[in-house]
């Protein structure tokens, strides 16, 4: 049942970096995109079209789809919650969007302000320009394996979004444990709901690694089939409505795991450690990669 082949959706450049403090500059927000292109990632999500008010980290990401020097084997993503994002992200040459909802009511309300049903509601004028425009539009759901606000989240919730997003026209959704909270055991239960409705095909799962769980969680999900795994070079990330979320589970880490396993990625491990080390020297951080940290001491 484990796959032979796995997608790897790169989101560091936009999940990742999303929530930095301080200003990063143009130049090395491309610099990051490019490397991990040339790093033979398949789908890098290069910016978010959002209020500069509320994601300032991000308002440059226009600029950012403008300069890179594209590699015709790279899907550059961008995420656009509404209409004028989406019109913002064709202008700068994204080749597909994504759209998010959650699974939990009170995340909702806490992070869009509006209900589950309202906010996809929201997202159908850029479904219909997207057909239009003949953009792909890819699905994320939030809080599948737990909400810092209403605790656990039922499968049956996180079921009924992922079909209602793809019935809505998303080729693909990524199921998100936004905080990091989930086990093998709940990942299961939660996967094995939505697969009971949805094709396999049409399912990407997106961990945080809180709680060290994340490789885990992977390792469960490709055992049921699933073959498109997000992770962020370095383990960059958090989420600023989660306490304590830390980043996404690292792509190297993940990369390591697969290349051990024997599955394809058509990813080259060196250099994404590289990447993944260069934007950490520049945001002063720590790189949360096990995988990164092993290889460079042994470099050292």
């Amino acid at each position: 049942m484990i796959p032979a082949q796995v997608k790897l959706v790169e989101v560091g450049p936009r999940d990742g970096l999303q929530n930095e403090p301080g200003t990063i500059d143009t130049a090395d927000k491309v610099a990051l995109v490019q490397a991990l292109a040339d790093a033979g990632l398949p789908v890098v999500e290069s910016g978010a079209f959002v209020s500069p008010k509320w994601v300032p980290q991000m308002a440059d990401s226009g600029e950012v789809l403008k300069t890179i020097e594209r590699h015709k084997d790279t899907v550059y993503s961008a995420l656009t919650p509404n209409i004028k994002g989406f019109e913002l992200a064709l202008d700068a040459g994204a080749d597909e969007v994504a759209i998010f909802g959650a699974a939990s009511e009170a995340f909702s309300q806490k992070n869009i302000n509006c209900s589950i049903a309202e906010s996809l509601e929201r997202f159908q004028p850029v479904l219909d320009a997207a057909k239009q425009a003949n953009i792909p539009v890819r699905g994320y759901v939030s809080c599948v394996l737990g909400c810092p606000y209403e605790g656990e989240v039922s499968p049956q919730k996180v079921t009924d979004v992922t079909r209602q997003l793809l019935d809505m026209g998303c080729y693909e959704v990524s199921l998100g444990d936004t905080i990091g909270v989930g086990t093998p055991k709940s990942t299961q239960a939660m996967l094995k709901s939505v697969l009971s409705q949805v094709p396999v095909e049409q399912i990407g799962v997106h961990f945080h690694d809180t709680y060290g769980q994340a490789l885990a969680n992977i390792l469960t999900a490709l055992q049921l089939g699933v073959r498109t795994v997000d992770s962020a070079v370095a383990g960059l990330g958090g989420c600023p409505y989660a306490k304590g979320a830390s980043g996404n589970v690292a792509t190297e880490d993940v990369l390591y795991m697969l290349n051990g396993m024997g599955i394809s990625t058509g990813v080259d491990l060196d250099r994404v450690v590289a990447a993944g080390e260069r934007i950490t020297q520049i945001l002063g951080k720590t790189n949360q990669s096990k995988v990164a940290r092993a290889m460079l001491a042994q470099k050292a």
